[in-house]
C-alpha cells in the first residue's frame, strides 16, 4: 500500500468519495490522515492523526442532448446523419432521408450485390470445372488415395457453399427497391 503513488491515493480518494454519496454534496471534504502504522487513509472526516484536507478539482459534467418528445433512442443509435441528407425525424425518432437520397443508396446496395453476384457465380463455375462432377483429376502429391478424398470433399463442400452464397445474393437483391 505505501508503494502506490499520491496522485494513484488521490484518484482512489475520489472515488471512495463518489462511493459514499460525497461527490453529491457540494461542500464536501476529502481527507488524507495517517493511520496507526503511518499508512495514508482517505476519509470524508478528520479522524486520525496529521489529517489535512485535500482540495480536489470539481467533476465536469455535461448532460446529454434533449430528444423529441416521445422519441427513444435506440441502442447503438450514432446521433450524427450519415450520407450528408437532411434529416427529418421519422417514425421512432429515427432520421428520414429525402427520396433521392434513398435512390441513389438503393442504387449503390444493387451495384455491389450485382458484383458480388457475378463473383461468386465466376468462383462456382471456376469449382465445377474443379470437381469435374465428383472425379477431379489427381495431383502429384496425392499418392494416398485418403488426400484426394479429402481434397474432393472440400470441393464439394466449396462448392455447395458458393450455392448457398448465389442463393442468398439472390434473395437480398429481390429484396432491393428499384
Amino acid at each position: 500500500m505505501t508503494s502506490l503513488r499520491p496522485a494513484m491515493l488521490v484518484r482512489a480518494a475520489c472515488l471512495v468519495a463518489a462511493g459514499l454519496g460525497l461527490a453529491a454534496q457540494a461542500l464536501a471534504e476529502v481527507y488524507r490522515c495517517e493511520s496507526e502504522s503511518g499508512v495514508p487513509v482517505y476519509q470524508g472526516t478528520p479522524n486520525g492523526r496529521n489529517c489535512r484536507a485535500i482540495d480536489l478539482a470539481p467533476l465536469t459534467t455535461i448532460p446529454a442532448p434533449k430528444l423529441p418528445a416521445g422519441a427513444r433512442p435506440a441502442a447503438g443509435a450514432a446521433p450524427a446523419q450519415a450520407g450528408g441528407a437532411a434529416a427529418r425525424p421519422g417514425a421512432n425518432g429515427f432520421p428520414k432521408v429525402d427520396a433521392s437520397t434513398q435512390r441513389e443508396r438503393d442504387l449503390e446496395r444493387r451495384r455491389i450485390l450485382e458484383d458480388e453476384l457475378r463473383k461468386e457465380e465466376s468462383r462456382l463455375a471456376e469449382l465445377k470445372a474443379v470437381y469435374k462432377n465428383g472425379e477431379p483429376d489427381r495431383l502429384g502429391d496425392e499418392r494416398n488415395y485418403q488426400k484426394y478424398l479429402d481434397r474432393v470433399q472440400r470441393l464439394k463442400d466449396d462448392i455447395d457453399r458458393s450455392e448457398g452464397n448465389i442463393a442468398s445474393i439472390r434473395r437480398e437483391l429481390g429484396t432491393v427497391r428499384d
